[in-house]
């Protein structure tokens, strides 16, 4: 399967979320609002920053699709962690709204025991946000794809968040009514660290920053080829969700044009394979003994 193949089968993960956290949102703001639960409108709100990081991860993996032209030459790969970063400043402005309005009520002591309907419904929304994470996370093992992951690690999140907003209505039913704002209270701190942790991936991203571990692993696979007498210089940046590497490598001085092209064909095959490489540019220099 073709890379761009695989990002639009990447679609459909970013599509159920979107229509499972509409869904959620349009029903646990209307229940919250009828039985007055801090906690279920702080987690329908939580969804709707939900929608919008992933609308950002359908955009950008449209966007990613597009092949390169004239002034693209790398293609748009970074469509979405530009639209990931315009999601998280989203996202932080209401789960400080949220943070705002429960710590006001919890200073002014405004407390009223919410319906329990308001528990059943997040308890509900729990097991579906589980169930949307169980597809997205087996998808995005299958196409290899990090933006889907991401979204598959929110929906765990967004279901942990559901269970937390019905104990804190449960407690609320039985004269602990301060624990519903609480729990709305909790939830808005989670969405601000949600936002926190997806700028600060984009950030590193856009600033070409790269895991050093996974630099190793890719530098010790390209060693281990036969013809490979050292690996000189590695340098790796993301572009989107794609990883652009530079290897330069060492090898007998005595091979010709066409057993040096055969040595970097090998190697892009290999990082292809093993380490969903797609883009990588392999430089050969003379081997001899004072490059040891």
């Amino acid at each position: 399967m073709g890379r761009y193949n695989e990002l639009k089968l990447g679609e459909k993960g970013a599509w159920l979320s979107i229509i499972a956290y509409t869904f959620l949102t349009i029903l646990k703001l209307s229940v919250a609002y009828f039985g007055h639960s801090d906690a279920l409108r702080a987690d329908g709100l939580n969804n709707t920053t939900d929608i919008i990081a992933s609308a950002a991860v359908l955009i950008g993996l449209r966007i990613s699709r597009k092949p390169p032209d004239d002034d693209h030459h790398y293609g748009h790969f970074r469509a979405e962690t530009i639209a990931s970063l315009i999601a998280a400043f989203i996202m932080a402005t209401i789960g400080l709204q949220v943070i705002f309005d429960t710590f006001q009520k919890i200073v002014e002591q405004e407390f009223i025991q919410p319906n329990m309907i308001t528990g059943w419904t997040a308890l509900f929304s729990s097991l579906v946000m589980y169930l949307v994470y169980r597809y997205n996370v087996t998808l995005s093992k299958k196409i290899s794809s990090s933006s889907l992951n991401a979204a598959a690690q929110d929906n765990k999140s967004d279901a942990l968040v559901s269970i937390g907003a019905f104990i804190g209505i449960t407690g609320a039913q039985f004269g602990l009514f301060w624990l519903d704002p609480v729990a709305g209270l909790i939830v808005g701190f989670i969405i601000c660290k949600t936002a926190w942790d997806i700028f600060h991936d984009a950030t590193h991203m856009l600033t070409d920053g790269f895991d050093e571990k996974q630099l190793s692993k890719i530098k010790a696979s390209v060693a281990k080829d036969s013809d490979v007498k050292k690996v000189d210089d590695i340098k790796a940046r993301m572009h989107g969700n794609q990883a652009l590497v530079d290897v330069t490598i060492l090898v007998n001085p005595n091979l010709n044009v066409q057993e040096s092209h055969d040595i970097t064909e090998r190697i892009e095959s290999l990082l292809e394979k093993k380490h969903n490489i797609y883009h990588a540019h392999i430089h050969i220099e003379p081997y001899d003994q004072k490059n040891k």
